[in-house]
């Protein structure tokens, strides 16, 4: 065989490339390079997917757009995504002609970044769960018929995605009626003329007394329906142990625990009336139903793209939360100076600590101003606009980020709902 021509033929998914034996010599592709150093067919079969020896032309079948951009790079040293193509796709073409990450815009560094981690993301959530449980399933499976796998898997798709037929709509439709009602009793029963625990005396920490009363026989039947979603969820799962770290599973326990822990307390402790701390624990537990307000996440893409954002967006939580401690720290000891420390005859007594002048930064940043503490001193008020803008500027920095995070979130979960929508209309159809 003959490597030694002096032109090289590169064929890129039908698009041809001719190059000189020097610049393939030095070329910035790591590929394309490796070339000028093959001196056997076995080792240019290495490097390429074919060859044809009478024209010296190298057959790479990559995608030939991809590599269209890529010798942009070379040409003009700068390295941008292909437009309408997946950003994971083109870094899957860097790599194999070997370009790296670094080598990107900075602007499609971020967008690479932000595809990689939902993509981690959604591959921790569904695709990765853990190998014991994965051991388990596998026998649980092996032990089922064809029937038995799809009635399951059927059961599965209708509790856990509202939208994917008739029948998980009804029941979503359910779940969202119970869990409105609910949170009105809860509501009304804190009003003065409702009769609550706190207006009875001798029957307050008869709680099982209460079940037998409109609110306790509304509470009962709710607490009925979750507690059957969640089993019924929770046997047709495809792997329990990842079904139990789901944050929208742990938050149904946590909705669900505390009515039968005051159930059972009410029965161990009756009617004693030194157990005062018995009824204030029921009444606490009473007061986390709260937390079925967050059901209504499973049925809602808005909570949903919420909780999703807060998720990816944890690292701009956090620096947003550092400019403000940060921002207290010094504008807090800065006004408890101006207002309380140095003027000995007119002291500001709303900042006499340091502690007590960062509430007033805090509402101050946040441009809420209740008004309960101002300075008086003219360098205070000083201090204080410069604390507000200063707090306008320092929030809006994250904002941007935390706000296409967000947008990207919904497509994606809006996406992912109009997908089970599709199936809903040919379950219909069919």
């Amino acid at each position: 065989m003959n490597f030694s021509r002096d032109s090289f033929t590169l064929n890129v998914g039908g698009t041809r490339y001719s190059f000189s034996q020097e610049v393939i010599k030095d070329f910035p592709l790591r590929r394309v390079s490796r070339l000028h150093g093959c001196s056997s067919e076995q080792d240019v079969l290495e490097v390429c997917d074919d060859y044809d020896q009478e024209r010296n032309e190298y057959f790479f079948d990559r995608h030939s757009e991809a590599f269209g951009f890529i010798m942009m790079y070379v040409k003009y040293g700068k390295l941008r995504f292909v437009p309408q193509m997946c950003e994971l796709s083109f870094y899957n073409e860097m790599i194999y002609w070997g370009l790296e990450r670094s080598q990107l815009e900075y602007c499609c560094q971020r967008r690479l970044d932000d595809r990689m981690s939902d993509t981690y993301t959604y591959m921790s959530d569904e695709s990765k769960p853990d190998e014991s449980c994965n051991m388990k399933d596998e026998q649980q499976q092996q032990q089922q018929g064809p029937e038995d796998k799809k009635w399951l898997e059927r059961m599965r798709i209708t509790f856990e995605e509202p939208t994917s037929s008739l029948a998980a709509q009804i029941l979503a439709v359910i779940s969202i009626i119970l869990v409105i009602v609910s949170m009105v009793v809860l509501c009304a029963s804190t009003l003065p003329d409702w009769k609550t625990a706190e207006n009875q005396s001798v029957e307050e920490y008869r709680y099982t007394a209460s079940l037998w009363e409109p609110s306790g026989i509304i509470e009962a039947i709710c607490i009925g329906w979750f507690t059957a979603e969640c089993i019924v969820r929770f046997i047709v799962s495809k792997d329990k142990c990842v079904f139990v770290k789901r944050p929208l599973n742990i938050i149904d326990l946590l909705a669900i625990t505390p009515y039968y822990v005051s159930v059972f307390m009410t029965v161990f402790t009756g009617e004693n009336p030194q157990l005062q701390r018995a009824g204030v624990t029921l009444r606490v537990l009473r007061m986390m139903r709260i937390f079925w307000v967050i059901k209504l996440a499973r049925h809602f893409i808005g909570l949903q793209t919420l909780g999703l954002t807060l998720k990816r967006c944890y690292k701009e939580m956090v620096m947003l939360l550092v400019f403000i401690c940060v921002a207290m720290a010094i504008f807090g000891a800065l006004s408890q100076l101006l207002e309380h420390g140095l003027d000995l005859e007119a002291r500001n007594e709303d900042y006499s600590s340091i502690p007590a002048a960062c509430w007033w930064v805090i509402i101050s940043m946040t441009t809420v101003g209740y008004g309960d503490m101002y300075p008086i001193s003219v360098p205070g008020r000083i201090l204080g606009g410069v604390c507000v803008v200063s707090g306008i500027v320092l929030l809006a920095l994250p904002i941007t980020f935390i706000y296409h995070s967000f947008v990207q979130c919904y497509h994606e979960l809006k996406f992912k709902s109009a997908r089970y929508g599709r199936s809903l209309s040919n379950e219909f159809l069919n």
